[in-house]
């Protein structure tokens, strides 16, 4: 505690907020493995299973929609503590009795704990505009890509988390460990979070959940194909297909894809490094549109590689390695993008639409991924990718080639 006071105001709240952030997504991506593990454990069919997170998904749509006008309105360290709140009880949710663990029952806790993570993530990703002076671009991309890659890494370091949980102490007792760590965190959060962070100066109205920006919106609308990109086929048909076609058990699915989430976090975290050279050469609309072009040739040489029977093990993990590291500098791209358009005064209305889209894109992504996939298999799922990400670039296009906006106007 007395290390932490010593340090400058800014840098302590930014250590608050990120250590927030971590320990939210670590219970986030061990829980889900939890639940996965444990109801096809007993019984649930995959469809059941993928029914339980369901709601998880569209009330992410809901949450950041609103959740932004709510952050302005009650401050940035309201939404966050609430946030940690409703995973405590979400995780509460999951103590019952086996008997009562019907689908209803978790989907209802799933979607409590997919509120909670968006109001989170909505209020660290915030939080952070108003901790960087406006002339320090280069230290607000470095520390927005930081804090989205540090993030991604831990939900794969989660996912083994809870299948160690699972293994060493049974369900219930895992719940529990984390439900009360986490409730301590929230405890600490609620002392030490600084009071009104991120609340606007005047009263908000609803209707000002929707931006009036036209970066804003240009930029939500990319972030929306770009995540659809990502999980039309890497949500549902990458595993079924790695599981159906080679042969691979859910030990070697899960602990690949585990692998692939954290070498993700760890190029996001990096990402500075290779599109902002210095504090001079931040990345804007020309640098974003560059990136998703590279980006979308990825998913069409592993379609060919699968196509034409061209090593198709080794292209598809190849090309899945490279689709991730690229996937991962265009999504630390936005991530930066989004916090350096956004208004200071309100920063959560902007932020909480275009997380929206992101919420949104990764929506249509889960559904087209099941049903491209049954309907035309991986390789139709593999060419949607690529017509999605060649849409991002498109919109990329109308992105501000120059410095950031400093105002929520009309523009």
């Amino acid at each position: 505690m007395g290390g932490l006071a010593s340090l400058s105001p800014t840098v302590r709240q930014y250590l608050l907020v990120t250590s927030n952030y971590w320990a939210f997504t670590l219970t986030d991506g061990a829980l889900r493995m939890l639940v996965v593990l444990h109801f096809h454990g007993l019984g649930y069919t995959p469809l059941e299973i993928a029914l339980l997170f369901l709601f998880y998904e569209f009330f992410g749509v809901v949450t950041n929609l609103v959740g932004g006008w709510l952050g302005a309105f009650l401050g940035l360290n309201k939404t966050m503590n609430i946030g940690l709140a409703m995973q405590v009880v979400a995780l509460s949710m999951l103590l019952v009795p086996t008997s009562w663990l019907t689908v209803p029952w978790v989907m209802a806790a799933q979607a409590l704990s997919g509120i909670a993570k968006d109001l989170n993530k909505m209020s660290a990703k915030s939080a952070i505009k108003l901790l960087v002076p406006n002339n320090a671009q280069s230290t607000l991309y470095k520390w927005v890509a930081l804090l989205t890659g540090s993030k991604n890494t831990l939900k794969g370091a989660g996912f083994f988390l809870g299948g160690a949980l699972l293994t060493l102490l049974g369900f219930q007792q895992a719940i529990l460990v984390m439900a009360i760590l986490l409730a301590l965190v929230w405890l600490f959060s609620l002392v030490m979070l600084k009071k009104d962070l991120g609340k606007a100066s005047s009263k908000p109205k609803f209707s000002d959940i929707f931006s009036k920006s036209r970066a804003v919106n240009a930029l939500s609308a990319a972030r929306l194909f770009l995540f659809g990109a990502r999980d039309v086929w890497f949500v549902v048909a990458l595993p079924v297909y790695l599981a159906v076609t080679f042969g691979w058990d859910h030990w070697h699915v899960g602990g690949f894809l585990a692998l692939w989430i954290i070498g993700y976090g760890v190029v996001q975290s990096i990402a500075p490094k290779l599109t902002g050279k210095d504090s001079q050469h931040v990345p804007d609309g020309k640098t974003a549109l560059l990136w998703a072009a590279i980006l979308s040739t990825t998913p069409v040489l592993i379609a060919l590689s699968l196509t034409f029977n061209i090593y198709p093990l080794a292209g598809l993990l190849g090309g899945l390695l490279l689709f991730g590291g690229l996937f991962a500098i265009n999504s630390s791209l936005h991530s930066y993008l989004i916090v350096s358009y956004a208004s200071e005064d309100g920063v959560s209305l902007d932020v909480g639409f275009y997380y929206m889209a992101n919420a949104m894109g990764r929506l249509i992504g889960t559904v087209l991924s099941g049903w491209i996939y049954q309907t035309a298999g991986l390789t139709a799922c593999l060419w949607l990718s690529a017509l999605f990400i060649g849409m991002t670039a498109a919109i990329s296009i109308a992105l501000p080639t120059h410095a950031p906006r400093k105002t929520r106007a009309t523009n």
